[in-house]
């Protein structure tokens, strides 16, 4: 990856980029950009992360302007670049949170990314399956109660216990008129009911097996013949094959049996009497009365009093629960065997893909390691269940201890960590996944066009640094080549700096009114007051430092002194504004700053006033006019405060007698609105007043608001204010 060529076109907010990056030949495996908002840093990271993700249906296109024609284009070293190669990292993207119902176990892209593929075929054609069986058991949650009905460790899944199961299935299942949920509630009513009347139910059993062993036909013993042996008997003889073929039943009392209509009806008068004997009806009422006193058993009421042998099953209330979902997974022979057939040739895969997966755990521990080490977030991650990365819908294997000081760290998972953590720190807990997928490259020898959208932004300092010095770590790895992207200045010259990296592999972007972006050498890296007091003698430099000017002064003496009123008389319009003369600055200057001492300007005798009008006039006629440069900025803005205080004081009545100590500019728009009221003027007044104070009042934390705001807009707004009248 030594020449990466970027042509992108209507990609969004971008018109068109068009930029070769040739790491080869700046001898750096890091490019930085600053861009600020608006500029093209979220398009350029989407674009990328589309292209990246390869998906047919979100590409990257003009979501305003649909009928512009979008292409892109991304070469490495004269190829187009494989989606593989490229990763884009967002720290404000959370779409690792997956809350489908898909593997969330931390692993590297690759991996899950198969593990996911095969499991979402899985789990379609477990859903369709599912829709099959609530309608046979119209439960309410077939998917668990199966699950809870066959389940013997946590590793048990649906698919895993169903692939047991479907060696056990019959040819003929039994059908009951009751739903699943009427006889096995989810809260337990029935279960509890049977083991509370234990008693009842007991007797009830006692005088069944009482009437089995006085019947002719049924028999009670250690293998008893009761009914549902008659039924699983008269099941296999309904067709009447068998006594077409010349076979007879010979009962105990040598009554012949010779069709399956005669057994049909012995079995019906044998069990009718049964259920009609007087002794077993009285203990059935008996059962039935203690369920009619329990208002949530009325559905379990309702199914045995259709069906009062139900009672018998019961007694083995488990065993009866199993047996039912055999008989309804067994009325599902086909679909069941199916999916059955589909999962396992799918297992062998995903097996792989675990086993894989559990190797990448001594990776995983370094990295949660460096990750505790490094970042100061109120949470140490830990890695559990390392062995017991099973085939599961949800697997979480990452677990946090939330700790506030002096308090005993609480365990929390990832979804209620995140509700409580603050933008920053949740920021830092997305890093932990580039951390992965980094890894996961490192480990593939996987070279990658690593993208990073401002991926410190809203961290604290020193977490700030923490992802800094992993940067770093990545500049010198070989494998990669970055593209920062950033809108913060200050980490836009810290990275820089750390990285030791050359101004021509460090840009500023701009964009024109056509949506074109282009990128410029990267400046300010370092302070730049001191190039300004190198160059005092250009009029752009010399009108800039008159703000640092002041404030030197005020550190060194205070805001009392003669000095700083001098100074500011030449950011605001004051009675000595018109005659003080650049030589008064320059001098002052000199002063101060001793690198000054063998310059010398050329408009000494100019009045300040004028030379910052002349200065600003210019220009505004620049073409093309340099976008990044501070000092055109500065000027620009202390031209349009003196121009803008020059209008009010004129308008205002007895403005000479106005007192004012401080904000100059607020105070004179509050008493220019008590006595004008146009509209426009006042817009384009209040737009004076908002964007120039944070442009003069120059200081070393403000370079990012001078570097931020469009030359254009302040040219535009200097345009207007001399139009006022």
């Amino acid at each position: 990856m030594n020449q990466i060529e970027i042509q992108l076109k209507n990609c969004f907010g971008i018109g068109k980029f068009d930029q070769k990056f040739d790491f080869g030949q700046l001898k750096s495996n890091s490019i930085l950009i600053y861009a600020p908002n608006g500029t093209m840093k979220t398009s350029f990271a989407k674009t990328l992360d589309l292209i990246a993700k390869n998906d047919t249906k979100s590409m990257p296109c003009d979501k305003v302007y649909g009928n512009r024609i979008t292409s892109h284009i991304i070469k490495v070293d004269g190829n187009t670049i494989s989606d593989k190669s490229i990763l884009v990292v967002n720290a404000e993207d959370n779409s690792y949170d997956s809350s489908n119902k898909i593997s969330s176990f931390i692993a590297s892209q690759d991996l899950k990314k198969k593990y996911d593929d095969i499991y979402s075929e899985l789990e379609k054609q477990k859903s369709e399956y599912i829709k099959k069986l609530k309608l046979v058991s119209q439960s309410s949650d077939c998917e668990a109660e199966f699950v809870n009905t066959y389940s013997q460790t946590p590793k048990d899944t649906f698919l895993e216990l169903l692939l047991k199961v479907s060696k056990s299935l019959v040819s003929k299942p039994e059908t009951h008129k009751f739903r699943y949920n009427d006889i096995f509630d989810k809260k337990g009513n029935v279960k509890k009911f049977l083991e509370k009347n234990q008693k009842l139910l007991t007797e009830y059993v006692s005088k069944y097996d009482e009437l089995l062993t006085k019947s002719k036909f049924f028999k009670s013993s250690e293998n008893s013949f009761g009914t549902y042996q008659a039924n699983e008997l008269f099941k296999s003889t309904e067709d009447n094959s068998f006594f077409d073929a010349g076979h007879k039943f010979t009962l105990s009392d040598n009554v012949e049996i010779k069709s399956a209509e005669e057994l049909k009806l012995l079995l019906q008068n044998e069990i009718t009497a049964i259920v009609n004997d007087e002794k077993l009806k009285k203990s059935f009422d008996q059962v039935d009365k203690s369920i009619g006193a329990n208002v949530e058993l009325r559905s379990f009421k309702s199914a045995i009093e259709k069906d009062n042998l139900l009672l018998i099953e019961l007694e083995k209330y488990e065993d009866f629960r199993k047996k039912i979902w055999l008989n309804y997974i067994s009325s599902l022979t086909t679909e069941t065997q199916e999916l059955v057939k589909f999962y396992e040739s799918k297992k062998a895969d995903l097996e792989k893909i675990i086993n894989d997966a559990k190797k990448e755990f001594a990776i995983w521990e370094e990295i949660i390691k460096t990750f505790n080490e490094r970042f100061y977030v109120p949470f140490e991650i830990k890695l559990v269940n390392q062995e017991d990365v099973v085939l599961k819908e949800e697997t979480a294997n990452l677990e946090f201890d939330y700790k506030d000081q002096n308090e005993t760290p609480v365990r929390k998972d990832k979804n209620s960590l995140l509700l409580i953590l603050s933008k920053g720190e949740q920021r830092a807990f997305y890093i932990l996944q580039l951390l992965f997928d980094i890894e996961s490259r490192i480990q593939l020898n996987q070279p990658t066009l690593l993208v990073l959208d401002d991926i410190a932004d809203s961290f604290d300092y020193k977490n700030k640094y923490a992802i800094i010095e992993y940067l770093k770590e990545l500049h010198n790895n070989s494998i990669f080549r970055l593209l920062i992207l950033t809108h913060n200045f200050d980490f836009y010259r810290t990275v820089a700096s750390r990285l030791s990296l050359n101004r021509k592999a460090s840009f500023m972007a701009t964009k024109n009114g056509n949506r074109e972006i282009q990128l410029s050498i990267g400046q300010y890296q370092k302070d730049v007051f001191i190039y300004f007091k190198q160059h005092i003698s250009n009029p752009k430099i010399f009108i800039s430092i008159v703000p640092f000017l002041r404030n030197i002064i005020e550190y060194r003496e205070d805001s009392s002194c003669a000095n700083y009123s001098l100074l500011t008389s030449c950011l605001h319009i004051k009675t000595d504004t018109s005659s003080i003369t650049c030589d008064h600055i320059f001098k002052l200057a000199q002063n101060n700053f001793q690198s000054t001492a063998n310059q010398n300007i050329s408009f000494k005798a100019k009045a300040i006033k004028e030379l910052i009008y002349e200065t600003a006039n210019s220009i505004e006629n620049e073409n093309p006019i340099n976008e990044i440069l501070l000092e055109n900025k500065i000027t620009l803005s202390i031209a349009i405060r003196l121009k803008a205080e020059e209008y009010m004081l004129a308008k205002i009545p007895n403005s000479a007698t106005l007192v004012i100590t401080s904000n100059q500019t607020s105070e004179l728009l509050k008493h220019f609105k008590l006595n004008y009221n146009d509209k426009e003027i006042i817009s384009t007044l209040e737009r004076v007043n908002l964007i120039t104070p944070e442009n003069i009042h120059v200081n070393a934390f403000m370079y990012e608001p001078l570097i931020d705001i469009s030359v254009f807009h302040l040219v535009d707004l200097y345009k207007k204010i001399k139009t006022l009248n």
